[in-house]
């Protein structure tokens, strides 16, 4: 399900990009299409393959019963028919694509709702990762149901800032949890010299900073008049947010580092994960220069290159080494990452350096669709060929 949504949005993107190109094809659009492609790239794919994972590792941590599969068709039907529909509601009529959001919020609401039982019914001592991961979720359902409500009112300056919001409290942070509590053990059980260390502060660490850039997506709303300058944001505030970013950005990469990142290219899967994780210090450092260089204007500069240096390099590099492991272990496969994952792996990371210098100004529209391209050859690929492992027995002969 979420291989399908995955490509069905990477698709109809780049048709989107195409379209705006002097010979492209005409695109109908019923919807912003910034609005379209920023809810299903953050909350459309990315809830679905969590659910992979909260319900089979999840109840491991809990010490609880795993669930079975049937109890997931609802929520993930339904998340699954709603972002179909909004993706032929955004070409179409604005009506299907708030009916598909309003059918993935509930999916998405069932599901938490689910895991949160999970939670509930643990007699485990330590829960803090699967807690965190669970309101996480809410964060998500909230954000899917405001920018409905915001749609619905015909505030669209509403909807981008609330699905950053969801981008942050529930996506990022899910993904900062799992690295927490499972790049160490990773790395410790493929390379035992390398020192299992995953100290809580640094998991309240990590999700500081997520909570402090959630908040500053609404930034925009600080806007303020300047004489003969228009609405821009308070420098001071532009400065505050950009310092604490590249200090925050720089303990990244340290940690990075401390983890193992140098070493992890003596297993290439692994080293998938660390370079993944290395994305997110980029995005940061990148997010806290677009501050300080758009101080005398008063905007960032390099916004949208440090959020897809967060979304493409982050997030899509560790999507694509999580859940190659995944797939390959519980279809009876060694661990590994063959010569096609690598070169996929490393055509994402060209995609995401083209998607960033296109943020710089004087840049035309082929570098973003040459970004979009990348992105779609690879998930198109890499898709396809996993898809084709589901729903088969266990190629090593186990149960499964």
């Amino acid at each position: 399900m979420a291989m399908v949504v995955l490509v069905a949005s990477g698709l109809w993107w780049w048709l989107v990009l195409l379209g705006r190109q002097p010979w492209g094809p005409s695109v109908p659009l019923a919807l912003p299409p910034t609005i379209a492609h920023a809810a299903v790239m953050s909350l459309g794919f990315f809830p679905v393959f969590f659910a992979g994972f909260l319900f089979t590792a999840g109840p491991k941590w809990l010490g609880v019963t795993e669930p079975g599969a049937p109890s997931l068709r609802l929520p993930l039907g339904l998340q699954g028919v709603g972002w179909w529909m909004w993706l032929a509601g955004a070409a179409w009529l604005e009506g299907l694509a708030w009916a598909g959001l309003a059918l993935a919020a509930l999916g998405l609401l069932v599901m938490y709702a689910q895991f949160w039982q999970l939670v509930h019914r643990s007699p485990a001592s330590d829960r803090l990762h699967a807690q965190v991961a669970a309101a996480a979720g809410g964060v998500g359902v909230a954000a899917l149901l405001g920018t409905l409500v915001a749609l619905w009112l015909g505030r669209v300056e509403w909807a981008l800032p609330l699905i950053r919001t969801g981008l942050w409290g529930c996506v990022v942070v899910t993904f900062l949890v799992v690295a927490h509590r499972m790049l160490p053990f990773f790395t410790a059980s493929a390379l035992p010299t390398v020192a299992p260390w995953r100290p809580r502060w640094v998991l309240w660490f990590l999700l500081g900073i997520a909570a402090m850039e959630a908040l500053a997506t609404w930034a925009p709303l600080l806007l303020v008049p300047e004489p003969g300058q228009g609405m821009r944001t308070p420098r001071a505030w532009m400065l505050a947010l950009g310092l604490t970013e590249l200090a925050a950005g720089s303990l990244v990469l340290w940690l990075a580092l401390t983890w193992g990142l140098v070493q992890s290219f003596k297993v290439r899967l692994l080293a998938m994960l660390h370079v993944g994780f290395a994305w997110f210090g980029v995005a940061l450092l990148l997010s806290g220069a677009s501050q300080l260089l758009g101080l005398r204007q008063g905007v960032p500069l390099l916004g949208l290159g440090a959020l897809h240096a967060l979304t493409m390099g982050f997030l899509g590099s560790v999507l694509l080494a999580m859940v190659t492991r995944v797939s390959s272990g519980h279809s009876g496969r060694s661990l590994v990452a063959d010569p096609i994952v690598w070169a996929l792996f490393w055509l994402l990371q060209a995609a995401t350096v083209l998607r960033i210098a296109s943020a710089l100004e004087h840049t035309t529209g082929w570098l973003t669709l040459a970004a979009a391209t990348g992105w779609l050859v690879v998930m198109l690929l890499w898709g396809t060929r996993l898809a084709v492992w589901y729903g088969k027995p266990r190629s090593d002969g186990q149960p499964g």
